[in-house]
């Protein structure tokens, strides 16, 4: 590296002159002066002058040689350090990393030390050891293929100049956009063999975050040679729509790339990129041209493969406004078997659902939080978007799925519908995408307004969600807004909440109950509520105890009362609900549930990280919490269904009141102790939280009366 840097200056000075030394530039503006006569003039003139211009490309490739080497050694530094942050941690946990990138346990004498690591602990070290193998052989790829370019001509020096690493793989993902667009170009997409898909995928892959390789790629192709492309390969012609599962899997993974590599294209701010954007959409309402043999019937619209192509990735906030804008325009014209699915198989994700332009445009909602909210609330056409597709009057989307179902029309298409509109709706009230492993955030003005909206709709419309697949969804959105919960069961007692208060509590107490019971018979959303609701209370009781000198005992437990009957409140609502479904209406069995609680748990750490946003949690008390939470919801609240089966429904409610009691005592006594409080006080004021929960509990369960 040293000398490079001492290379790259040496020839800017043989180049430039620095210091006042004779240079190249002396030497070519001289011979350009000079007086020349006869061939020299030509031939001797034209030879100086070209010569002397090299040394102007030998500077540029020595100082692109040390920008790419710059990059690669601090690229290589940082998988170094983190190697040896996942081995440092492997080894927490007794596993060794081979060199390889595999993990295996240490001797047996360390694990009888230390413990066994389980199968599940060595796939987590093997999958992180394994990335940053490849992100390593990743970089030694693109700084090797950019120091070969440079040093290609045998003759002259590259005037191409690169400014790093990044610049290279921009550089490289262009040249490689290019090569495939003429492979495109050719016309016979359909009849690439396996091995030069997997190859495309492979660049797909390498490429699909970078920009560069992408806007190239798109614009190349152009809006319609876009759609072809991909229609061409889904629906090969010749086939009648049929491909075998090897080649599926593989169109699966080509789907998946190029949605990503397209998703990050729409951002490029270039005039080629805003071209291909407004063709995109105007291409969208029109039929490509028919293919012989492609199958499905009549050709598909531009909208129902496009759409196909945006189930991954975070497109542009604006052309989602404007496409989805004019698929709904585009949609609400067609006849009534027109407006659902397009007669072919563009998807070949996870699945075999069918191609709906509009699932896969909410999908792509579901990716970008902001589009989202906009496109569902706070943008101008958010009310007629809301009114098409979340609301159930004339002429919605949901009417009309009601006006198929006499017709003998499945459930498939309404399900897919659903959940990807649940992904949507997720987005733009969480505010990150729906599927992301992301930092909460603590809640905008205008998610939460659009929470209270979700909350006020299906409160007062518990019906909408019997059987729904939107269920799983809500249950996730009700377990990010927990605190916002509790406080709008808690009257006239505020309970602070994470970001702006969706002021749940305006609504009224039956309609968060009803709410919360269509949730709660979904499995996955009981347990995500459950989860968060105990992390929460936690929570709330650890603020309450904390720096309370010069209170007296029973300030102390009404304070802690008043905070844990919400929890209460919504307990008892969950008990209700899992106890309809399993006992009344049959639609789950009590193994899901136990499922949903354990699969769930996540909540329980990200409703305590989300309020560090806002309260500061002192110590370790970020990590008990959540963990004590998780241990709690699973020990009080998971049934054995053998047992269990065979009670009676009251006996069930008793059950699950005893686990909530149990579950508030237990939050309420691990809170006071780490705060500081003697054993005996924290007894009192656990027993005292248990109590108001128990009552609280038993308000909620229809029948009870607040009886025993």
């Amino acid at each position: 590296m040293d000398d490079w840097e001492v290379m790259a200056r040496r020839l800017s000075e043989l180049a430039t002159g620095g210091g006042g030394a004779d240079s190249a530039a002396l030497l070519k503006r001289k011979a350009e002066l000079a007086s020349w006569k006869g061939v020299n003039a030509t031939v001797g003139k034209g030879f100086v002058v070209k010569t002397a211009s090299e040394f102007d490309d030998a500077v540029t490739s020595a100082r692109s040689v040390l920008a790419v080497l710059q990059g690669a050694l601090k690229a290589f530094a940082q998988h170094k350090d983190e190697m040896e942050r996942v081995a440092d941690g492997a080894a927490k946990r007794n596993i060794r990393i081979t060199p390889a990138g595999g993990a295996e346990a240490r001797s047996p004498r360390d694990a009888a030390e230390d413990g066994v690591p389980t199968q599940a602990d060595l796939v987590a070290v093997m999958v992180d050891a394994t990335r940053v193998l490849r992100e390593a052989d990743e970089t030694d790829r693109i700084a090797e293929r950019a120091l070969r370019a440079l040093a290609r001509g045998k003759h002259d020096f590259s005037d191409v100049h690169v400014n790093g690493l990044a610049h290279a793989k921009d550089l490289q993902g262009r040249a490689d956009a290019d090569r495939w667009a003429k492979e495109v170009a050719k016309g016979d997409a359909a009849g690439w063999s396996d091995e030069k898909l997997k190859r495309f995928n492979d660049d797909l892959a390498r490429y699909r975050d970078t920009p560069a390789f992408g806007e190239r790629f798109a614009t190349e192709l152009g809006a319609e040679g876009t759609l072809r492309f991909w229609r061409d390969l889904a629906v090969p012609a010749g086939t009648m729509g049929v491909v075998g599962p090897e080649r599926a899997e593989i169109l699966g993974g080509v789907q998946e790339n190029l949605s990503l590599t397209l998703a990050g294209a729409t951002k490029v701010e270039s005039p080629a990129m805003d071209a291909w954007k407004k063709d995109m959409i105007e291409a969208g309402g029109q039929r490509l041209p028919a293919v012989p043999g492609m199958g499905g019937g009549t050709p598909p619209y531009g909208f129902d493969v496009m759409s196909s192509l945006m189930q991954k990735g975070k497109f542009d906030t604006k052309f989602l406004q404007d496409y989805g804008g004019k698929l709904l325009e585009h949609e609400k014209g067609l006849p009534l078997f027109e407006a659902r699915t397009s007669g072919n198989q563009f998807n070949y994700l996870p699945g075999d659902a069918p191609s709906d332009a509009v699932s896969g445009f909410m999908e792509s909602l579901g990716h970008n939080p902001e589009a989202s909210l906009q496109f569902l609330h706070s943008g101008p056409d958010a009310k007629n978007n809301w009114d098409y597709l979340v609301g159930h009057g004339d002429g919605s989307r949901n009417s009309l799925y009601d006006a198929m179902k006499p017709l003998g029309i499945g459930d498939g298409p309404r399900d897919q519908y659903e959940t990807s509109l649940g992904h949507a709706l997720e987005s733009a009230a969480i505010q990150t995408p729906y599927d992301a492993d992301a930092p909460p955030k603590p809640h905008s003005a205008a998610s939460a307004s659009f929470v209270n909206r979700l909350v006020d709709y299906y409160g007062n419309n518990p019906e909408i969600l019997e059987d729904s697949k939107l269920r799983g969804s809500m249950g996730n959105i009700t377990a990010e807004y927990m605190r916002d919960f509790q406080d709008g069961m808690n009257g006239e007692r505020e309970i602070a909440t994470n970001g702006s208060n969706a002021n749940l509590g305006s609504l009224g107490g039956s309609t968060l109950r009803d709410f919360l019971g269509a949730v709660g018979k979904d499995p996955d959303a009981y347990g995500a509520i459950l989860n968060a609701q105990q992390s929460v209370t936690t929570d709330l009781v650890n603020e309450t105890l904390r720096d309370r000198a010069g209170m007296s005992d029973g300030m102390i437990a009404t304070d802690v009362k008043n905070l844990v009957s919400p929890g209460g409140q919504i307990a008892g609502v969950m008990a209700e609900a899992r106890t309809q479904a399993v006992y009344d209406d049959r639609i789950a069995q009590d193994a899901e549930f136990n499922e949903g609680i354990r699969t769930a748990d996540k909540w329980a750490g990200r409703v305590i990280d989300l309020g560090a946003n806002k309260f500061p949690v002192v110590g370790d008390a970020i990590s008990w919490i959540a963990e004590d939470a998780r241990e709690s919801v699973v020990e009080k609240y998971t049934r054995d269904s053998s047992d269990v089966a065979g009670k009676e429904r009251r006996q069930f409610l008793n059950d699950q009141l005893e686990g909530t009691g149990r579950a508030v005592y237990q939050a309420t006594y691990r809170a006071a102790l780490e705060q500081g409080y003697r054993d005996r006080k924290a007894v009192l004021l656990a027993d005292a939280a248990e109590q108001d929960t128990r009552l609280h509990y038993k308000v909620e369960i229809q029948g009870e009366g607040g009886g025993g």
